[in-house]
């Protein structure tokens, strides 16, 4: 099961050492910060923790940028279906983010490498969880990688992931806690 990182900026920059070290132990870490009016200098200032590293690295949003710093992939939101031929056309592999069947659908006709569905579990202000049997029924029915977002924080809530045909999870919180 694939475990993706989403940063913190907020952790990030204030307790980067032991949070880097938790980060480092993912197979795809996400680099986001949707406040910094820095987004490209600081995309730099993170990727220098990971020189030699085994995560493949993602940036959210900016295709041109994952691009120009020799990142493995993007991860787009979900207002950005028509930019994931673009992000395609450039070389990298292409998350976005779905909470819907409808959403999903579009990003495997689309071309996408991978799904975000979420939120699975209850996270604050992400709405009505999904739950695990939405998401069973997602792997079910779509022939794309879909990845768990939303509300996993604990170990119980992983091994509720992995009795489903999902290709990972993604977290935020999960990776703030030491392993």
């Amino acid at each position: 099961m694939i475990a993706y990182a989403i940063t913190d900026p907020k952790i990030l920059w204030s307790n980067s050492e032991r949070y880097i070290k938790n980060l480092k132990r993912a197979d795809w870490v996400l680099y986001r910060d949707k406040e910094s009016q820095e987004y490209a200098k600081r995309a730099k200032e993170f990727l220098v923790h990971f020189r030699n590293e085994t995560p493949k690295l993602l940036l959210h949003q900016d295709y041109s940028l994952a691009k120009e710093l020799g990142v493995w992939g993007v991860h787009l939101t979900s207002k950005q279906f028509s930019d994931i031929a673009i992000a395609k056309e450039l070389g990298l592999f292409v998350v976005i983010s779905t909470h819907s069947f409808e959403e999903i659908e579009l990003a495997q006709n689309l071309g996408a490498d991978a799904v975000t569905f979420s939120p699975i579990f209850a996270s604050p202000g992400k709405g009505k969880p999904k739950g695990i049997e939405q998401l069973k029924e997602a792997t079910r029915s779509f022939n794309i990688d879909i990845i768990a977002l939303g509300g996993i924080v604990t170990k119980e809530e992983l091994e509720r992931i992995a009795k489903t045909d999902a290709a990972g999870f993604a977290s935020i919180r999960y990776f703030l806690n030491s392993f």
